[in-house]
Parts: C-alpha cells; sequence; structure tokens
C-alpha cells in the first residue's frame, strides 16, 4: 500500500509531471486538428506500420527483429532497476551488462543474417548492418559530444563506477545503441503508418513534421521518466530536466528520426554502407549545431572536463560506493 499512495501523491502534486502532460496533450491536440486536413488514399489495404514486405522484406525483417528485441532488453532494465540490483554493480558488472546486451543486434548482421531475411547477400548490402551502422555512429557521436551539453546545460551527472571516454562511461555507448535502434524503428513505424494511409502533399507534410516533433519530445520525456528510479543519474534540477531537458533531448530526434526512416526507404536506389556511415555523421553534425544554438541562446558557457564529479570527489559516487572514486 505505502507504493501505491506514493504513485498516487506523486501523480496528483508533481508539477513536472503536471507541466509536461500539459505540453504533450497541447503538442496532441494540434496534431489531431492537423489530421482533420488530411486525404486518406482511396485504397486501405496500402496503409501498413512496416516497410513493404514484397518491395523491402529485409528492411521490414529488420524493423520487426529491432522491436523484438528491444521488449527483451527492456524486461532485463526493468528488472535491473526495480530490484536495485545494479547498486552492487561495479565497473565490469555494467560493462559486461550493457555490452551483453547490445552484442546481439551488432553481431546479428554477421552471424544471423536470415533473422533479418538478409542470407545471401554480402555483408555491406544486408539492410540490418547498415541500419547498425547508422546508430551505432549516430550513438558515438551522442555520447561523445552530447552528453557535454547535459553536463553544462541541463547539470546532469553520472555517479555510477565505470571506465570512462572523454569523461562519459563507457557503458553508455553500448546502451545508447539498443535503446537507439528501439526509438528509431518505432518513428520509422510511425511514418510508414502516415505515408502509407494518406494522400502525399502540403498537409501531410505539415502533419509529419509536428509528428516527428511529437515524437522526439515524448521519447525524450519517457526516457527521463523511466531513467528517474536509477539513482547513479541525476539532475541538479529535476523540475528543468524533465520539462526543458526533454526539449533539448528531444532535439536528437527532430533530426534523427526523418533521417534514419530514409535508409533503403527508396527501393530504386538502395542506400550502401557508406552511404549510411555519412548521413548519420551528417545528422551528428546537424543535432551538435542545434544544440550549441540552444545552449548559447541560454547563456551557458561550454567546458569539457575528462573526469566526472564523482572521480574528484569520492563522497559524490552513487551508494553503496559512495567514498569510493568512480
Amino acid at each position: 500500500m505505502g507504493v501505491v499512495s506514493d504513485v498516487q501523491q506523486f501523480l496528483l502534486t508533481d508539477k513536472a509531471l503536471h507541466d509536461i502532460l500539459g505540453v504533450i496533450g497541447s503538442m496532441v491536440a494540434v496534431l489531431a486538428s492537423l489530421s482533420l486536413f488530411l486525404s486518406r488514399h482511396k485504397d486501405p489495404t496500402l496503409s501498413r506500420w512496416l516497410a513493404d514486405p514484397k518491395t523491402n522484406a529485409s528492411k521490414r525483417a529488420t524493423e520487426v527483429w529491432f522491436v523484438a528485441y528491444g521488449c527483451f532488453w527492456i524486461s532485463c532494465f526493468a528488472l535491473i532497476i526495480g530490484t536495485k540490483v545494479y547498486l552492487q554493480f561495479t565497473e565490469v558488472t555494467f560493462l559486461v551488462v550493457c555490452g551483453g546486451l547490445m552484442l546481439p543486434l551488432v553481431l546479428q548482421p554477421v552471424l544471423a543474417p536470415s533473422v533479418t531475411l538478409d542470407q545471401g547477400k554480402p555483408l555491406l548490402e544486408r539492410h540490418s548492418f547498415k541500419a547498425n551502422v547508422w546508430i551505432a555512429v549516430f550513438s558515438i557521436i551522442g555520447n561523445y559530444w552530447y552528453t557535454h551539453y547535459f553536463y553544462n546545460v541541463l547539470r546532469a551527472s553520472y555517479t555510477f563506477r565505470s571506465w570512462d571516454v572523454n569523461g562519459v562511461p563507457i557503458p553508455m555507448f553500448f546502451a545508447t545503441h539498443f535503446y537507439f535502434c528501439f526509438y528509431h524503428t518505432l518513428s520509422n513505424m510511425a511514418l510508414h503508418k502516415v505515408r502509407t494511409t494518406f494522400c502525399a502533399g502540403s498537409p501531410r507534410l505539415l502533419f509529419e513534421t509536428c509528428l516527428v516533433l511529437v515524437m522526439s519530445y515524448v521519447t525524450a520525456f519517457m526516457e527521463a521518466l523511466t531513467i528517474s528510479g536509477f539513482e547513479c543519474y541525476s539532475f541538479e534540477d529535476r523540475y528543468m530536466a524533465w520539462v526543458l531537458g526533454s526539449a533539448f533531448y528531444g532535439i536528437y530526434f527532430i533530426v534523427s528520426f526523418p533521417m534514419y526512416v530514409r535508409l533503403d526507404e527508396d527501393v530504386k536506389r538502395r542506400h550502401t554502407a557508406f552511404d549510411a556511415l555519412i548521413e548519420s555523421l551528417a545528422s551528428g553534425m546537424a543535432v551538435l549545431f542545434l544544440l550549441d544554438f540552444v545552449r548559447v541562446a541560454m547563456g551557458q558557457d561550454m567546458t569539457f572536463t575528462l573526469n566526472r564529479p564523482c572521480k574528484l570527489d569520492p563522497l559524490k559516487t552513487c551508494p553503496p560506493f559512495a567514498g569510493m572514486r568512480c
């Protein structure tokens, strides 16, 4: 009963939650209003959530695989955070857990291409391989560069024990890969549905643009909400992190969602692995500019440090390892 009452109290009184739900509600209302101007295709059988099974079978199979695997790693994380077993994790444990959950996605195009109907194709032509390249590059850029914007603008801090690269825990590079595979597949599905249900034109373009904005904000907030149970990631101001931070984090997806769906979407001109690499790099640069524009507009200075605060002050390390450098 204690847990239930705490949840009820949180839902009734938390200002950050109420404000962010108000923002999302307003965005959904605008989206619903724009939908009134859309024209449906005459053939309702064209409407689908996934890539075309006839002309783009490997992309469709990859989307199914990413969603199915997403259900698995989400269950694993729910168990780890719900039981708080992560409080016993060491540097090695975090590395093994996050790296282990990433490996099936990365190794599948090489060891099990039939899962995504890519068997018989050269490795570099397999859609699942190109999808992993796109997500991996974007994830690495995000962790290596964008994390410092969270440190500086939102005053975020990772306090668990870990080996780092450029002041960012290495396990985060691994975890971001499987997080982003899931997020970008869901966004693909939504965009597929819109494009196969409604006729092309200015109303649909405007609706898609607003849909990307809504999905970006909601995705960012849902991650912030679910990760709030992880005591080793914190913000100085939770209200700012949830309400404004979701918009800040959502900038990633404003660029990446419409760019990622392009991958092998044109059946007459398939992407090469190099195309996937270049488009992901371009998306990463676009996001970096947008994040920096926001930082400058907020009047925030930018500093880079190779050491997280808990590596300099042992008391800032996540319990039960407080007193030990992270």
